[in-house]
């Protein structure tokens, strides 16, 4: 596992999203990505980022199997904040490997694209935040991924959804319809559901078992692929 370089690191946790954005660029500049995984809280840090004017890459896993909203919600963001997105794809991906072995699934189709992805950055700016799940709540926004070898910076961790969805009404940001018709967490098709007001917002990925995460924010050792 990759050990965390030197970093000095101001009291994050006290600073704002914004604030977190402009010390992290101030550190990593263009050593530092984004992902979007095209739900609500990438058109926030999208319009966060625009608005604070940071040259930012933008990286997208496209699994191959998200919902047509997605695409057509990346394509509004892409337009209005003129993106130029690096689109990481899995490599040979088996069909309907979700029924069988959904780990390995989010494996080829996620994590190995994002490990791929990551390679040339210090840092990567992600979503995720506490109130989402329970292997969420300990998040931090600024913490060091041994996994891939890169700090990731969560400048919303501590948002709610409520905060979430003000900012986005408040600033007119194109965002995924999926959220209004019962989806608070949007991944691939075949493991998406609609879930009931008020329910867990991850209760509707992979329903039925369980399975809790994509794998790609785990800080567990990666596994590779075996050729044989």
């Amino acid at each position: 596992m990759a050990t965390a370089p030197a970093l000095r690191l101001p009291d994050v946790e006290t600073m704002g999203a914004e604030d977190v954005l402009r010390w992290a660029h101030e550190q990593f500049g263009d050593r530092m990505c984004l992902t979007c995984s095209w739900q609500r809280q990438s058109s926030v840090l999208i319009h966060m980022v625009s608005e604070l004017g940071l040259d930012v890459p933008i990286v997208e896993l496209d699994t191959l199997v998200l919902f047509p909203e997605t695409y057509e919600t990346r394509g509004r963001l892409v337009d209005r904040y003129g993106l130029k997105l690096q689109s990481f794809r899995p490599i040979d991906a088996p069909d309907k490997l979700w029924e069988t072995e959904p780990d390995r699934c989010c494996h080829i189709r996620k994590v190995e694209p994002l490990e791929r992805a990551l390679a040339p950055y210090d840092a990567w700016i992600t979503g995720i935040r506490r109130e989402q799940a329970l292997t969420r709540a300990n998040a931090q926004k600024i913490e060091w991924s041994e996994r891939y070898g890169v700090w990731k910076v969560q400048p919303i961790v501590d948002w709610d959804v409520k905060r979430v969805e003000a900012y986005i009404h408040v600033n007119e940001i194109p965002y995924n319809p999926l959220h209004d018709r019962g989806y608070p967490s949007i991944g691939c098709i075949p493991c998406t559901r609609a879930v009931a007001a008020g329910d867990d917002e991850r209760s509707g990925r992979w329903a039925g078992s369980n399975k809790l995460e994509c794998g790609i924010h785990i800080n567990a050792p990666l596994i590779k692929e075996s050729n044989d």
